[in-house]
């Protein structure tokens, strides 16, 4: 899944990785954050539980434009295979660890 901390309207930090769901698929898991599912927000579906940070959480796209606006996304070592040959269909890249995320708008 896609992962991105929106610390502001423009986003934040963004990964590409695994997560868990809740039997009532109400919350999420990853690593160390519990994420609720929110019934608002604006460029957020999600909040961590413990914190209250925003998070935009979604299945990653094919073409990798995941990101509102350009920046950095970091794939998690677990899924970095399955991400380059399954999703992306791009098996020359799959040590590649960071993205450009180009973004649909401009900052």
């Amino acid at each position: 899944m896609y992962i991105e901390r929106k610390e502001d309207v423009t986003g934040g930090p963004a990964r590409i990785g695994r997560v868990k769901f809740s039997q009532s698929g109400r919350s999420l898991y990853y690593r160390n954050l519990t994420l609720q599912k929110s019934k608002g927000g604006k460029k957020w579906n999600c909040f961590d539980v413990e914190s209250g940070d925003a998070y935009w959480v979604s299945g990653c796209k094919k073409n990798g434009g995941d990101r509102l606006y350009c920046g950095p996304v970091e794939i998690d070592d677990d899924v970095r295979e399955e991400y380059w040959v399954g999703i992306r269909k791009m098996p020359e890249k799959k040590a590649q660890r960071v993205i450009q995320g180009t973004g649909k708008y401009t900052r």
